[in-house]
């Protein structure tokens, strides 16, 4: 009678820890969770940008040869939109979700003598691949600030090599990116301590997605303009916008 007593005691307090469990896992992967949308515009007459000459080397020039290239400082779509800035929560994050790094790699390539992208936001201790899609030789050099948690390196890459990986180890806005082999070349890479970034497109827009309720700060950076920041509250599962525009400096 006893082995019966105990034994309806134990399948009991299973029981109540499985309905625990349940619960607790619904309530987590249940949160409500909202965002944040908008556009980036520049406010002005966008400054003209210089082709590149790429007559150095052939192959790079001879890919580019029906559609020039030109320098990438300040890209402006057809409906005044502003390309490459990336936009991040830079505060209101707790510091479990700001400390997730993304578990994608993503691949910084030297494409018909290009950085493509022009601008790549990562976390903190992201893995990346640096790729060279071209048929010659690169030598990436990014150029962190001395005496950070980041340092410079600067490494040669011959066609046909396969992609090697790279991670930052501390937050830094902006890290430039040259060239060694061919000076027209120039990047940033962004090292945020959150996930919740965006980088937008010729259309200026942007949308930041998984954010609690809370309060927070937004940060937008272009190459060219700076930072400018906004404060939203997120409640429940609502989306806001948020818009922002950079004044064109006169030239």
């Amino acid at each position: 009678m006893k082995a019966h007593y105990k034994f309806a005691v134990m399948a009991c307090t299973l029981l109540m820890l499985g309905f625990g469990l349940l619960y607790s896992t619904h309530s987590v992967s249940g949160a409500a969770t909202g965002g944040i949308t908008g556009t980036i515009k520049l406010d002005g007459t966008p400054p003209h940008q210089k082709p590149i000459d790429m007559s150095k080397e052939p192959a790079c020039a001879k890919e580019h040869a029906s559609s020039p290239v030109t320098t990438e400082t300040v890209i402006v779509g057809p409906k005044g939109g502003l390309k490459w800035v990336v936009v991040y929560i830079s505060e209101g994050l707790d510091a479990g979700t700001a400390s997730q790094v993304p578990p994608v790699k993503p691949t910084w390539d030297q494409k018909g003598c290009q950085y493509i992208p022009h601008v790549m936001a990562l976390d903190v201790n992201q893995h990346f691949e640096v790729a060279n899609s071209d048929p010659h030789s690169h030598n990436i050099h990014p150029l962190p600030k001395p005496g950070g948690p980041n340092h410079e390196w600067n490494r040669s890459q011959p066609p046909g090599t396969p992609p090697f990986d790279q991670v930052w180890a501390g937050e830094e806005v902006a890290i430039p990116v040259k060239c060694n082999v061919h000076p027209w070349m120039h990047g940033w890479f962004l090292v945020l301590t959150t996930s919740h970034y965006a980088v937008t497109g010729e259309d200026g827009a942007f949308s930041v997605k998984g954010l609690p309720p809370g309060k927070y700060t937004l940060t937008a950076w272009q190459e060219q303009f700076g930072t400018q920041t906004q404060d939203v509250t997120i409640g429940g599962t609502e989306t806001k916008t948020v818009d922002f525009a950079f004044k064109a400096r006169p030239y």
